[in-house]
Protein backbone atom coordinates (compact mmCIF):
# COMPACT_ATOMS: atom_id res chain seq x y z
CA UNK A 1 0.00 0.00 0.00
CA UNK A 2 1.20 3.41 -0.63
CA UNK A 3 2.08 5.50 2.12
CA UNK A 4 -0.13 7.75 0.89
CA UNK A 5 -3.37 5.84 0.55
CA UNK A 6 -5.98 5.92 3.32
CA UNK A 7 -6.14 2.63 5.53
CA UNK A 8 -9.84 2.04 5.64
CA UNK A 9 -11.66 -0.37 7.61
CA UNK A 10 -14.90 -1.60 7.44
CA UNK A 11 -16.46 -1.92 11.01
CA UNK A 12 -20.05 -3.65 8.92
CA UNK A 13 -21.76 -3.09 5.56
CA UNK A 14 -23.40 0.32 6.41
CA UNK A 15 -19.66 2.16 7.51
CA UNK A 16 -16.51 2.73 6.65
CA UNK A 17 -14.17 4.00 9.30
CA UNK A 18 -10.74 5.49 7.89
CA UNK A 19 -7.48 4.60 9.71
CA UNK A 20 -7.63 8.24 11.37
CA UNK A 21 -10.88 7.98 12.91
CA UNK A 22 -10.18 4.87 14.49
CA UNK A 23 -7.18 6.76 16.08
CA UNK A 24 -9.61 9.09 17.47
CA UNK A 25 -12.15 6.11 18.64
CA UNK A 26 -9.07 4.40 20.64
CA UNK A 27 -8.49 7.87 22.31
CA UNK A 28 -11.52 8.45 23.01
CA UNK A 29 -11.63 4.66 24.44
CA UNK A 30 -8.85 5.42 26.71
CA UNK A 31 -10.24 8.39 27.90
CA UNK A 32 -13.59 10.34 27.00
CA UNK A 33 -12.86 12.95 28.73
CA UNK A 34 -9.85 14.03 26.59
CA UNK A 35 -9.51 17.09 24.62
CA UNK A 36 -9.94 17.77 21.00
CA UNK A 37 -5.93 19.07 21.87
CA UNK A 38 -4.81 16.55 24.06
CA UNK A 39 -6.44 13.68 20.76
CA UNK A 40 -4.76 15.58 18.33
CA UNK A 41 -1.16 15.87 20.21
CA UNK A 42 -1.37 11.91 20.86
CA UNK A 43 -2.11 10.94 17.06
CA UNK A 44 -0.16 13.01 15.51
CA UNK A 45 -2.44 15.89 13.94
CA UNK A 46 -4.18 19.14 14.11
CA UNK A 47 -6.83 19.71 16.36
CA UNK A 48 -9.42 21.06 13.29
CA UNK A 49 -8.57 17.48 12.00
CA UNK A 50 -9.74 16.14 15.41
CA UNK A 51 -12.77 18.46 15.50
CA UNK A 52 -14.26 18.35 12.31
CA UNK A 53 -13.54 14.12 12.26
CA UNK A 54 -15.03 13.73 15.73
CA UNK A 55 -18.17 15.99 14.09
CA UNK A 56 -18.47 13.32 11.33
CA UNK A 57 -17.98 10.35 13.65
CA UNK A 58 -20.44 11.76 15.66
CA UNK A 59 -23.55 13.04 12.76
CA UNK A 60 -23.14 9.40 11.02
CA UNK A 61 -23.93 7.75 14.41
CA UNK A 62 -21.07 5.57 14.76
CA UNK A 63 -20.32 7.85 17.82
CA UNK A 64 -23.72 8.01 19.80
CA UNK A 65 -22.99 9.50 23.05
CA UNK A 66 -20.19 9.31 26.27
CA UNK A 67 -20.59 8.03 28.82
CA UNK A 68 -19.59 7.18 32.78
CA UNK A 69 -17.98 3.84 33.77
CA UNK A 70 -20.33 3.02 37.17
CA UNK A 71 -19.95 0.50 39.65
CA UNK A 72 -23.69 0.04 39.90
CA UNK A 73 -23.22 -2.14 43.02
CA UNK A 74 -21.59 0.98 45.17
CA UNK A 75 -25.26 3.05 43.73
CA UNK A 76 -27.24 0.62 45.50
CA UNK A 77 -28.20 -1.92 42.42
CA UNK A 78 -25.85 -4.78 43.37
CA UNK A 79 -28.16 -7.55 41.52
CA UNK A 80 -28.11 -8.19 37.45
CA UNK A 81 -30.39 -10.41 36.41
CA UNK A 82 -30.55 -11.55 32.68
CA UNK A 83 -34.21 -12.17 31.72
CA UNK A 84 -35.03 -14.03 28.19
CA UNK A 85 -38.61 -13.05 27.49
CA UNK A 86 -41.23 -15.06 24.93
CA UNK A 87 -43.60 -12.26 22.90
CA UNK A 88 -46.86 -12.76 20.73
CA UNK A 89 -44.87 -12.25 17.69
CA UNK A 90 -46.68 -9.00 15.94
CA UNK A 91 -46.46 -7.41 19.37
CA UNK A 92 -42.55 -7.50 19.72
CA UNK A 93 -41.46 -4.31 18.68
CA UNK A 94 -44.39 -2.89 21.16
CA UNK A 95 -42.97 -4.61 23.81
CA UNK A 96 -39.85 -4.19 23.05
CA UNK A 97 -40.47 -0.34 23.37
CA UNK A 98 -42.10 -0.54 26.99
CA UNK A 99 -39.57 -2.63 28.34
CA UNK A 100 -36.47 0.27 27.15
CA UNK A 101 -38.55 3.08 28.93
CA UNK A 102 -38.27 1.02 32.39
CA UNK A 103 -35.39 2.41 34.64
CA UNK A 104 -33.97 -1.03 35.95
CA UNK A 105 -33.66 -2.07 31.98
CA UNK A 106 -30.14 -1.64 30.43
CA UNK A 107 -30.08 -3.90 27.68
CA UNK A 108 -32.69 -4.88 25.36
CA UNK A 109 -31.58 -7.41 22.52
CA UNK A 110 -33.78 -9.02 19.97
CA UNK A 111 -32.57 -12.33 19.43
CA UNK A 112 -32.95 -15.85 17.97
CA UNK A 113 -33.99 -19.14 19.35
CA UNK A 114 -36.44 -20.22 22.47
CA UNK A 115 -36.70 -16.80 23.52
CA UNK A 116 -37.45 -13.14 21.64
CA UNK A 117 -36.16 -10.84 24.12
CA UNK A 118 -33.15 -10.80 26.15
CA UNK A 119 -32.82 -8.06 29.12
CA UNK A 120 -29.79 -6.84 30.84
CA UNK A 121 -31.24 -5.31 34.40
CA UNK A 122 -29.73 -4.41 37.63
CA UNK A 123 -31.56 -4.20 40.81
CA UNK A 124 -31.13 -3.07 44.61
CA UNK A 125 -32.04 -6.80 45.66
CA UNK A 126 -33.98 -9.91 45.41
CA UNK A 127 -37.53 -8.12 45.96
CA UNK A 128 -37.00 -5.04 43.82
CA UNK A 129 -36.59 -8.02 40.89
CA UNK A 130 -39.27 -10.10 41.69
CA UNK A 131 -41.83 -6.99 41.55
CA UNK A 132 -40.21 -5.94 38.67
CA UNK A 133 -40.14 -9.78 37.37
CA UNK A 134 -44.33 -10.07 38.25
CA UNK A 135 -44.66 -6.01 36.37
CA UNK A 136 -43.02 -7.57 33.11
CA UNK A 137 -45.14 -10.95 33.48
CA UNK A 138 -48.26 -8.47 33.65
CA UNK A 139 -47.46 -6.90 30.55
CA UNK A 140 -49.60 -7.66 27.17
CA UNK A 141 -48.49 -9.97 25.08
CA UNK A 142 -45.28 -11.11 26.95
CA UNK A 143 -45.62 -15.06 27.52
CA UNK A 144 -43.13 -16.23 29.84
CA UNK A 145 -40.14 -15.31 31.27
CA UNK A 146 -36.85 -16.77 32.52
CA UNK A 147 -34.25 -15.38 34.41
CA UNK A 148 -31.06 -15.91 35.69
CA UNK A 149 -29.00 -13.76 38.32
CA UNK A 150 -25.54 -12.66 37.96
CA UNK A 151 -23.14 -14.13 40.27
CA UNK A 152 -20.10 -12.62 39.75
CA UNK A 153 -19.48 -10.04 36.37
CA UNK A 154 -15.93 -11.55 34.96
CA UNK A 155 -16.05 -9.06 32.27
CA UNK A 156 -18.20 -5.79 31.80
CA UNK A 157 -16.85 -3.76 29.06
CA UNK A 158 -18.08 -2.10 25.50
CA UNK A 159 -15.22 -1.00 25.24
CA UNK A 160 -13.69 -4.01 22.80
CA UNK A 161 -10.23 -3.27 21.44
CA UNK A 162 -10.34 -1.87 17.98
Amino acid sequence: MDSKETNVIGLNDTSIVEELDMKIIRALQRDARSSYRDIARKIGVAVGTVQSRMKKLEDSKIIRGFSVDLDYSKMGLGLTSLILLQVKGKHLRDVESKLAHLSNVFIVYDVTGDFDVALVAKFSGPTAMDQFIKQVLSMDYVERTVTSIVLNSVKENYNAPL
